[in-house]
């Protein structure tokens, strides 16, 4: 089953999912990494819009997601925000001509989109020189226990979201032409980072 197909059918009790990790650690994330943003901002990945009551008004978001379970629940939240707008497309195929974007945003998804650095080199394609990539996101962790339970763990939710806790998300980013600007530890040691990278 694909991703998307997972994402289809989990949509209406995703957010019950991880609502404690929402409440204790996601929500002030979001804050931090979306309240100063400004211009043209591509979220690649929006799921079901959790991220959108946290930009500013100036900004002009295109969200795009390849389940369109997730969007319809988005679409929901972004009633009346004349600033979104959301699309159904592969992160993997972005439909954007280059340099289209200030800013692109991914929270808690490179971890589940099939050819990370194909979306990544695409992320860096459609964003403009001047221009910055914002990331949260979850990886393998260097410390060796952390990483044994991240290893243990994998299969279980791979096969329930498609997601992936093993990924060298860092080294991803780095690898598809990005400067790392900042990498910043959130939580538990390595694991959760807030990453700054421009093209």
């Amino acid at each position: 089953m694909s991703a998307a197909s997972k994402y289809n059918r989990i949509s209406p009790i995703y957010e019950l999912i991880d609502l404690p990790l929402e409440y204790l650690f996601f929500r002030r994330w979001r804050t931090e990494i979306l309240s100063g943003l400004s211009g043209k901002v591509l979220e690649v990945g929006v799921g079901t819009g959790r991220n959108l009551k946290y930009y500013p008004a100036g900004c002009f978001l295109t969200g795009i997601d390849n389940s369109a379970g997730m969007l319809e629940k988005a679409r929901e939240k972004a009633g009346g925000m004349q600033n979104i707008t959301l699309l159904l497309m592969d992160a993997e195929y972005l439909e954007f001509p280059d340099n289209s974007f200030d800013y692109v945003v991914t929270t808690f998804v490179l971890c589940t989109i099939p050819d990370p650095l194909k979306a990544l080199e695409e992320m860096r394609r459609v964003l403009k020189p001047s221009g910055e990539l914002m990331a949260l996101e979850h990886m393998h962790s260097s410390n060796p226990v952390i990483a044994l339970f991240e290893d243990l763990i994998n299969p279980f939710l791979f096969f329930l979201f498609g997601d992936h806790t093993t990924r060298h998300t860092l080294k991803n980013i780095e690898e598809a032409g990005f400067i790392v600007l900042e990498a910043k530890r959130l939580a538990f040691k390595d694991v959760f980072r807030k990453i700054r990278a421009k093209p």
